[in-house]
Order: C-alpha cells, then structure tokens, then sequence
C-alpha cells in the first residue's frame, strides 16, 4: 500500500512544506489537496511542486461544476508540465447541491452524466485530438442558448502531454460502478476496511464495461484515516464526535447529504437520523453526543504508539492501494511509515 498525506491552505497560511518534505524523504508516494468554497485544490499542489522532487500531487477533489473540462484539463496539465511531468493525479467529483447550484451558479442536473462528460472530453484534451463531444449534459462545441454557430473543435495547444490519472470521488453505488468503467481510481472519503471488498464488487461491474483492457487491479483505491495519538483513548474519540456530526447532520439537505448516507451505509441509519435531527434543530452537543463510539473508533486511528500500530494493519492489509494519513506530526509519518513497511 502507498502511503499519502493531505495538505492545504487553512487560515490563509502557506501549506507545510517542511512537513510536506519530510512524507516525501519517508517515502510517501503522494499529497492531495481539496476544496470547499474556500480555497482551490490545484494552486497549493502547485506551490509544492516547486519545493519538492518526487511526490505525486493529486486533488481530492476538484468540483467539476466550477470548471469547464477544458480548464481542469489545462490546469492539471499546467502544474504538471511545471512539475517535471508524470506527477499529477487528477482527483475530480461533484459537490452537494447546496454548493453546485449557491456557490458554483451551475444545475445540478444529472451529476453521474457530467462526470461521464468530464472524463471523456478530458481524455479527448490530453490524446491531442480535435476536442468534439456530444453528451448528456456537455455538448463541444456549444450549441445551445445564446450560441452563436462560431465554436469550433480545437486541438490542445500543449504538445507532449502525459496521460494525467483521473481518479473519481464517488460514494454512491451508481456513481462507484461509473468510475469502474470509466476513471483509473476511487476517491473514497468515508470508506473503512470491512467494505473494501463490497466496493471492489461495485467496482468490477464496471470494470466489466472496459474496452481498454483495463482490469480491477488495475485501478487506484484510495482512503484516508486520520492519526491521533494520545493515551486517553476515550478523550480522543470524543473529540472527534462533533466534526464527524457536523459531516452527518449539516453538510448537505435534510434531504440529500451524502455524508450521512455513508454513516448509514456503515449500519448506522438510525444513529444517522437522530444526529441530523438533533444537528438540525441547533442542538449540535446532542448530535456529537449521539455518534457512537464504535464508529469513530472504526473510521479513526486512536491512541498510543501501541494500538495505533495494531489497528494500521487493518488498514494496510485491506486492499486500499493508497491511504492518505491526516496529521500533523512527523513522528506519526515515521510511525506509519514503519508500520507500512512490516
């Protein structure tokens, strides 16, 4: 298994580009950024690609519905000319409706079709093609409301472009049989190692639709679990309750949140229902409170050097080919670094 860190610009600071070079010396094959409605994932991969020599960058992820596929397109390939080439690894998915349509001003659609319509014209930018699509939901060149009749299909102005991994964030069924099909990885964010093997059943259905010759072990996996070291086992796992709350009651509609679909797809569905309702009725300390133990403990290494290291090895033996670790302490990369080694 790969090993990976996450990075960011949090509080309008740089990203940490010692800690960011000290995962790389260890070993660590790649770092990933993300986005919300803050800042961007792509230009802090691009201020350490500057500062780094090896590490993969990837985004985890990048809102499609904030971009056209050619702007995402040139972007990844930019910071990866830039890079030296072969480091990019393109993370890409859709936000709620929430963000689509308040933030981005964009439908919301059919999201499994425009990211269909994503990958394929990206594909089509990258191979060196004249750029023409017709798809559920972008057509190349534009012909709807307000065209007038001038588009024309382009080729990339940017010679030599590497074939750039596209990697999907998904969490549905629909949408993980999608990426089978269609990406060559899985950004998964809620995912523990008991449901690795129904996820790869979802995957290889959609493997099954290939015509590249691609198989199942042919794709990336990749997870994430965050490390907190502390001998207050206890301590720690209340502690997180209420960021995991926060993802399972208030991200997302009542109606529609992805977060707390994954909460109840791990058998806690009725756990899911009452944190929403307590989220959103303002009672947020009941909504922490109302997080079980066992599923923060599952989903989150907690404890002293000792437990950390015998629960990593469910997760390093799982079949997740990359795990991002989210820390923010060295001696934790070296630890997990070691684990990852045995």
């Amino acid at each position: 298994m790969k090993l990976a860190i996450g990075t960011g610009v949090g509080g309008n600071r740089q990203p940490d580009v010692g800690f960011v070079q000290r995962a790389e010396a260890l070993g660590f094959d790649s770092v990933w950024s993300g986005e919300t409605w803050g800042t961007d994932a792509f230009s802090p991969l691009a201020f350490i690609a500057a500062v780094t020599e090896r590490i993969k960058l990837g985004t985890s992820i990048v809102h499609v519905d904030g971009r056209t596929p050619a702007t995402t397109a040139m972007t990844a390939q930019t910071i990866d000319a830039m890079a030296g080439g072969g480091r990019m690894l393109l993370g890409i998915g859709t936000s709620g409706p929430q963000v689509v349509e308040g933030w981005h001003g964009q439908p919301w659609g059919k999201p499994n079709y425009r990211l269909r319509d994503n990958v394929a014209i990206m594909r089509k930018v990258w191979s060196g093609e004249r750029v023409e699509h017709q798809g559920r939901e972008i057509v190349l060149p534009y012909e709807s409301a307000g065209a007038i009749g001038l588009g024309k299909p382009l080729r990339n102005a940017m010679r030599d472009v590497p074939d750039i991994p596209i990697l999907i964030g998904a969490e549905t069924d629909l949408n993980v049989r999608m990426t089978g099909e269609i990406a060559d990885g899985l950004l998964t964010l809620h995912t523990v190692p008991r449901q690795v093997e129904d996820v790869r059943v979802l995957l290889a259905q959609g493997v099954a639709k290939r015509t590249d010759g691609k198989t199942l072990d042919d794709l990336e996996l990749v997870s994430g679990v965050s490390v907190v070291v502390t001998d207050d086992v206890q301590g720690g796992i209340d502690a997180a309750k209420r960021g995991i709350a926060l993802y399972a009651g208030g991200f997302g509609a009542r109606d529609m949140n992805f977060h707390k679909d994954a909460f109840a797809k791990r058998g806690y569905a009725a756990e899911a229902d009452r944190i929403q309702e307590l989220f959103l009725g303002g009672r947020r300390d009941e909504a922490a409170a109302a997080v079980p133990d066992e599923y923060v403990d599952e989903e989150i290494l907690i404890g002293p050097p000792a437990r950390i290291r015998e629960r990593f090895a469910l997760w390093r033996d799982s079949g997740f080919t990359t795990l991002r670790v989210s820390t923010d302490r060295e001696d934790v990369l070296e630890l997990v670094a070691r684990e990852n080694d045995r």
